[in-house]
């Protein structure tokens, strides 16, 4: 018994879904409540996803020691029997010792086998009584989270209303649509109880009804996410690895996305508009001012300021206003339109500047492809900084993009198309008995025997992980889900990782309990009374006792419509009819596609410019700051005699450098006060003493073989030049 991998495991995962929430949120700028729900909902569902596999190694020892007890306390096995197998199992164990020494190792193994089936081999990750404790806090935390708080905590910090009742009133009426569907689930559930005879209703049975509701709904949400993802997710890599294929599809998305940027921009921009009317309308003195400027609170920086210039609270509206002031409830909508609106706006901002610089470094992979050199050329500048820079060198990234990834990309993709085919098929067939046909049963049973607890760990591990990245990769993939984005750099916004939250508490309970189905470690599927089951399903599993028609039907059949969703899938049916309704998807070389890819292709090239532009003038500051820097530094160091009228009057400087630091230098020519306009210059105080020698040395004789000839800009002969002058 070792506690310390359940330590190290609960500490690892606490330490990847902070990581996970620091790279996709921003706790320095969103509110604390929505920090600390996000990550209890992310570490709980990930401590059930990766504590079930020791939770099946405990199952398995405790399995063996029932099994082991009930032989050895069998009435039909006498004593003397129990004496006999002994003695025969060490006259197996001598005659082993006594054979020759080329069967060693198979009389090994065959007196390891006599020796395990009399004692069962502990895991090294055992802990008894624990598992339980800490399913229970986890499932009933999780549980409290999806269906109540997080619900009620998105639509909370979406509502429009002024007030904390008027909020939760408002959040309560948006999610009467969740509820509605667990209550309909949990009524035609308690009908089912009520009108069959041998079912009695109790306080237990109840709230057994209510788990049966959230994993049935879980379970329906489940397979149709699992189906879609199972077959998308090699497709994703598989596609990847053709680079001219996936720069097409990001120029038909970088399209797409240019339409609802312009769209949310423009919606955004009529709301400003509202609000400013709103603004002009609701003076100073009136009550419901304070709304206003609560939704002003909530527009960009820069609507703000041109809002507070063209303010004047001290002018009294007259009638004709009064009856065009909007009312209380209309400035609840409006504040929720602009909160949603400035919601879209960032979304589409934060997936276009990604979507951008996805292209563009797939045209530099696809220009390198045909570079002669074998290095590779960025169009901008590389991203790498410190050590990268010594181990990515151009000669080592070309053939790493060029050569070695698309054939990674492609291997992976075969692995895990074999991986899907493996989970369709368990899919289809666990809920066979004799004989087994589910392949994770089988690999598990063969581990079972042999007391191969590490690998049975790392296998279920394996397993429950890729059905979790296929069901997750569906929840973000999806177009009706694509109002909630994933965003890395702190970019995700509170709306979105509130909803990651909530997908994950509700998922994750009906995925493990199909989980243990495939590895039939789920009574109800193999039919075995005296089976023992993990801790897992003695809190989420025996409730199907209670209600037979989802313990011998929906549970075990239901599944197997997958099957039907990945052929679905595989020929993209959905994003063909989609097609056909008029929403356009890439489905392939169709007159509209190639418009979206153009467009985008055009979309792109325009990004590149405003990129370079920006590099450009960028170093133009860069050299002019260090030619400026390195011509002071020059002056700076020049020899001066001493006495001269020049070191003079440099010194005489430092008395007024402040000011003339922000004044105009006296007698200065029109065309350099030209020049200066188009690029000005810092005037420091090494600056003004420089302008100041150089203006004492044409008073002195200074300088008179450059500006005797009448070139330089003043002369010692001529007269000093007035402001009107010119006219």
């Amino acid at each position: 018994m070792s506690v310390g991998p359940l330590v190290v495991e609960i500490i690892c995962i606490f330490v990847l879904s902070a990581y996970l929430l620091h790279k996709y949120g921003n706790w320095r700028k969103q509110h604390p409540l929505v920090t600390i729900i996000t990550f209890i909902s992310w570490y709980f569902s990930l401590i059930i996803i990766f504590l079930i596999p020791l939770d099946v190694s405990a199952t398995f020892y405790q399995q063996c020691k029932a099994d082991h007890d009930s032989t050895k306390n069998s009435p039909s096995m006498p004593v003397e029997d129990e004496r006999t197998t002994t003695t025969s199992a060490a006259a197996i164990i001598s005659t082993m010792v006594t054979n020759n020494s080329d069967d060693y190792d198979a009389n090994a193994t065959h007196r390891r086998s006599v020796r395990d089936a009399v004692n069962c081999q502990e895991p090294w990750s055992y802990v008894p009584d624990i598992l339980p404790i800490i399913w229970k806090i986890v499932y009933w935390t999780t549980f409290l989270l999806t269906w109540a708080v997080i619900p009620l905590l998105k639509s909370y910090a979406s509502a429009g209303d002024f007030t904390v009742r008027g909020k939760l009133k408002s959040a309560f009426i948006e999610n009467l649509i969740w509820y509605g569907s667990y209550l309909v689930i949990f009524g035609a559930l308690l009908i089912y109880v009520i009108v069959s005879p041998k079912l009695n209703i109790d306080a237990a049975q109840l709230q057994v009804i209510g788990i049966t509701a959230s994993n049935t709904w879980g379970l329906l949400l489940l397979v149709l996410l699992l189906g879609y993802g199972l077959v998308e997710v090699p497709r994703k890599y598989w596609a990847e690895s053709s680079k001219s294929y996936l720069l097409n599809h990001t120029y038909f998305q970088v399209a797409k996305l240019s339409t609802e940027k312009s769209e949310a921009d423009e919606e955004l921009e009529d709301i400003l508009e509202d609000i400013r009317k709103a603004s002009d309308v609701i003076r100073y003195n009136h009550p419901l001012r304070k709304h206003v400027n609560t939704i002003i609170e909530k527009c960009p920086d820069a609507f703000q300021d041109s809002l507070s210039k063209h303010l004047d609270d001290f002018q009294e509206y007259d009638d004709r206003r009064a009856i065009q002031m909007p009312s209380e409830k209309d400035l609840v909508k409006l504040h929720q339109k602009v909160i949603a609106a400035i919601l879209s706006q960032r979304r589409t901002e934060t997936q276009w500047n990604l979507m951008v610089e996805k292209a563009c470094k797939l045209e530099d992979i696809q220009q390198n492809e045909i570079c002669a050199s074998r290095e590779f050329h960025h169009s901008l500048q590389p991203q790498y900084t410190g050590w990268a820079t010594h181990i990515c060198t151009p000669k080592v990234e070309w053939y790493w993009k060029i050569v070695v990834e698309p054939v990674c990309l492609k291997v992976l993709a075969v692995v895990l198309v074999i991986f899907s085919f493996m989970v369709i098929w368990s899919e289809v067939t666990f809920f066979s008995k004799n004989p087994v046909l589910s392949l994770f049963a089988v690999f598990i049973n063969i581990a079972k025997q042999n007391y191969h607890y590490i690998y049975i760990e790392l296998a279920c591990c394996i397993i429950i992980t890729y059905l979790c990245v296929c069901s997750y990769y569906t929840v973000f993939k999806i177009r009706i889900f694509n109002f909630y984005y994933l965003a890395p750099h702190h970019q995700t916004d509170e709306n979105s990782l509130l909803f990651c939250g909530m997908m994950l508490c509700r998922l994750t309970p009906p995925l493990c309990l199909n989980f243990l189905g495939l590895i039939h470690l789920d009574g109800h599927v193999t039919g075995e009374n005296n089976m023992i089951e993990t801790s897992y399903t003695s809190i989420m599993g025996r409730h199907l006792d209670v209600l037979p028609l989802l313990e011998n039907g929906f549970y075990i059949y239901y599944p197997i419509t997958i099957l039907l969703l990945c052929i679905a899938t595989f020929f993209n049916l959905g994003g063909r009819c989609l097609s056909c309704l008029g929403f356009q998807q890439f489905v392939g070389e169709g007159d509209m596609t190639t418009d979206y890819v153009s467009e985008g292709r055009e979309l792109i090239k325009r990004e590149r410019r405003k990129q370079r532009r920006s590099l450009d003038g960028e170093l133009r500051r860069k050299n002019f700051q260090e030619k400026y820097q390195q011509k002071a530094d020059n002056y700076t160091r020049r020899p001066r005699a001493p006495g001269s009228d020049s070191d003079t009057s440099r010194g005489s400087v430092g008395s007024f450098s402040n000011k003339a630091k922000y004044s105009r230098m006296p007698k200065c020519d029109d065309h350099v006060e030209l020049l200066r306009q188009d690029e000005p210059i810092d005037f420091n105080e090494e600056t003004v003493a420089e302008f100041t020698d150089e203006l004492s040395g044409y008073s002195s004789g200074g300088g008179k073989n450059e500006r005797s000839n009448g070139v330089g800009r003043y002369s010692h002969k001529s007269k000093p030049r007035g402001i009107f002058d010119d006219i």
